[in-house]
This record gives C-alpha cells, structure tokens and sequence, in this order.
C-alpha cells in the first residue's frame, strides 16, 4: 500500500478488494484516466456488474473504458451500452468464433460409459491435459476415478478452499500433475502453458463457455485438440450452435450433428447439390472430406502421445 500511495502507474486488482479498498479511502482513483477490465464476460456472469458500476463511480474526472472478451454475449453488450458513452466495438478475428488452431473432435458417449471413455480419450495426446466437467460432484468422481487408474491429475471446483485451489493448479502448472480436472472456473482467468488436449467431458450450457473452454488449447502458434463428449442430454439449442461453429472453422462435423436443423434450416431450399464446407467439392460432404481428414491427422501426429496408465494401476 505504501507504493501504491507514493504514485503508480498502473495498478491490478479484483473488482471486490479494489472497492474495499475505496471504501476504507486507502487508495483514490481522481488521477486514473484509464480502467480496463479483462475477461468482462467472466465478471458479469460471476455477478461483479454491480461493484464494477459502483467503482465507476469513484471516477472523479474523465475516463476512458476498454472491455477486453472473447465472448460477447447478450449480457456483455447490454452493460456496454448501459454502463459506456457511445461505445465502439473492435473485433480481433470474429467475436466467439473458436480458434483455427484447434482441431474440434465430437464424440456421442453414453453417459453410463463415459467415465470409461475417459481412459480412452486421454491417450490421444502428451500431457498436459485439461478436463471440464459441469457439477462438483463429477469433477471429483472422475480425480477419484483417474487416480485410481494411477493417472496424475489434481481437480479444482468452488467447493474446495483457496488454498487446496492454489495448490492444485501450482502443481499443474509445474507438470508435477499431468492432469487438471476441473469446473469452468478454469476455462477463463486461468492461463496455462502448452496445453496439449481439452477433454469436455461435459457439454457447457452455452457455446461461449465452449469456446472459452477449447481456446485453453491451440495457443502461441501451436496445435491443440479439444474432445467434447455428447449424447442425448445435450440441449439442443447448443448442439445447432456447435455445429454451425464446426462449420465456420472448417472441422469435421459427425452425422449425429449435421443431422440436427433448426426451424429455419429445415424449410431452406438448399438445391439437390450439396457440396463440402470445407474444400468445396461436390462429390462428398464435410464429414467424408479426404482433405480435412489428412489435415487434421497431420495436426494430431505433430502433438505426441503419452501413455497415462501406471503399470500397476487398480482395475475399476
């Protein structure tokens, strides 16, 4: 604190401990002209709209505002126009499109064998791996489960304390732990270095949070893969979102999904010659293209493979 009283240029903090901080007059913000506020999307969701309204506040003069996100949902532009003067949007590539350098894999898994499939997916690639599961509950079933297998992996969810947390991740981070089996708390804010394979062993309840999950991977020029598990209990609204994502970045979309079309889809006149998405021939579709197969097997090759399993590993 005494540095910050001397004078700073520039200075980081969450939204909760800089508004204690302006409430207890340690820290004053009538010089600061500029305030960022990185992974915005993330703040909202996690219910932040109201402090970072009421830090706004303590802005004596004029400012200016940058909103950093790789999403831009509903919730984020209606805070932009709400919260902002006349904002202006600049696009880094296509706001919420994946990134090109990772290559999208789909598999339908029952949901009673996907715990097994795990074991299975996990030999696609060296660690480090990174897996997402929805509840608690299942993010420590599934660390049960691989240690049992003797896989090293560690897990992290809202109901373990900051310092079992902290530990966790330091671990992985360190490739003292080959594994990170975790909720969407580390799909944003987390960053990790050369992460080799996302496993979605659940589907997210939006496409953003998808799209923030799988861009852990394919980072600073180098090729990822994101496996994502589906099956009927899925939403529905969310498989259309992903398939039209799969399109838009050239990946091989599986028939279970192609299959799928939303209200409008089903009454447009598409012509009885329906060609690849992706090199543009007409005698295959984007699920048989010989092209993106040898391209995408290609990516793969370059990425390695580990064997997980201890030699003494506990059958389950």
């Amino acid at each position: 604190l005494d540095v910050v009283r001397r004078g700073v240029h520039a200075m980081v903090a969450t939204p909760g401990r800089l508004m204690d901080m302006l409430d207890k007059k340690m820290v004053n913000l009538d010089m600061c002209r500029y305030l960022c506020l990185d992974e915005a999307d993330r703040m909202i969701d996690m219910g932040f709209e109201e402090d970072v309204r009421t830090i706004f506040s303590f802005f004596k003069g004029q400012r200016q505002t940058l909103l950093f996100s790789a999403t831009m949902p509903k919730k984020i532009q209606n805070f932009a126009r709400s919260a902002l003067v006349k904002p202006i949007t600049v696009n880094v590539g296509r706001a919420g499109a994946a990134s090109l350098d990772v290559v999208q894999e789909v598999e339908y898994v029952k949901q009673e064998a996907k715990i097994v499939h795990l074991l299975e997916t996990l030999q696609k690639t060296a660690p480090p791996v990174l897996i997402f599961a929805e509840k608690k509950q299942d993010v420590d079933a599934i660390h049960e489960y691989l240690l049992l297998k003797g896989v090293e992996a560690v897990a992290i969810h809202g109901g373990k304390d900051q310092e079992e947390r902290s530990r966790a991740v330091d671990a992985f981070r360190r490739a003292a732990k080959d594994v990170l089996v975790a909720t969407d708390v580390a799909s944003k804010g987390l960053d990790f270095e050369n992460i080799q394979h996302v496993i979605n062993y659940d589907m997210p309840e939006d496409i953003e949070n998808y799209v923030h999950r799988i861009g852990r991977t394919g980072r600073s020029g180098r090729v990822g893969i994101a496996t994502t598990f589906i099956n009927k209990s899925c939403d529905e609204s969310v498989l259309l979102d992903m398939k039209h994502l799969l399109l838009e970045a050239k990946q091989k979309v599986p028939p279970f999904l192609l299959a799928l079309q939303s209200e409008n889809e089903k009454y447009l006149e598409l012509g009885e010659e329906r060609g690849c998405s992706y090199c543009g021939g007409l005698g295959h579709r984007i699920t048989d293209c010989p092209k993106l197969e040898a391209m995408q097997s290609k990516q793969a090759s370059n990425i390695g493979r580990r064997d997980y399993l201890a030699n003494n590993s506990a059958d389950w």
